[in-house]
């Protein structure tokens, strides 16, 4: 199995790349997101995924390796096929579309091209468990009411392990001065429930 390719991006064409690896040309198609992030000419180092068919190899490649071990829970679920992961990697970074994994999130995920519904609703009640806890309640494009991300907040991981859900401890945290320590922060959002 090829776990990754380390080379010099010769040509880029329809989410698919060349990669110049001491002469040899590995095509490697990847998602739109990890496509845009690429330049010509640059030394590039992707995490391949070998996908091996009786008509066909191909190589999917990643710029993470997070985003690579997705991708193989992704197509994991039935009915997900290579391409159709990759669509779904297309549609945001993978922490965001694990993150709505997370939230069982079907109609974020069934707006990748060539995902119906069904199919979203199986990826999230088969990897809902598997993706991790969500880092954020709701969807990175939504605007939030907190000048920092709700990433790595001390404060919202205290209050989880109080017991609030996400969804109660975000709210909570809404209107909390981002400014205070933690635990001012964990006091108020306390009183605000």
């Amino acid at each position: 199995m090829i776990a990754h390719l380390k080379g010099i991006l010769t040509e880029k064409f329809a989410n698919s790349v060349i990669i110049d690896v001491n002469g040899v040309g590995y095509e490697v198609a990847l998602s739109q997101i990890d496509f845009d992030s690429l330049n010509l000419d640059d030394e590039v180092k992707l995490y391949t995924y070998h996908h091996v068919r009786e008509q066909a190899e191909e190589l999917f490649g990643f710029t993470s390796l997070a985003a690579k071990k997705l991708f193989e829970l992704l197509i994991s679920v039935q009915g997900v096929g290579p391409k159709a992961a990759m669509a779904i990697l297309s549609l945001a970074p993978a922490e965001e579309v694990r993150n709505a994994i997370a939230n069982a999130d079907a109609a974020y995920v069934s707006k990748a091209s060539g995902v119906g519904k069904k199919s979203a609703e199986r990826v999230i009640v088969d990897l809902r468990d598997k993706v991790g806890l969500p880092t954020y309640y709701g969807r990175k494009n939504e605007p939030q009411t907190a000048s920092k991300p709700l990433e790595n907040d001390e404060a919202l991981d205290a209050l989880m392990a109080l017991g609030l859900t996400l969804a109660d401890a975000t709210k909570a945290l809404e209107n909390v001065d981002q400014n205070l320590s933690v635990e001012e922060r964990i006091r108020a959002a306390l009183k605000n429930r």
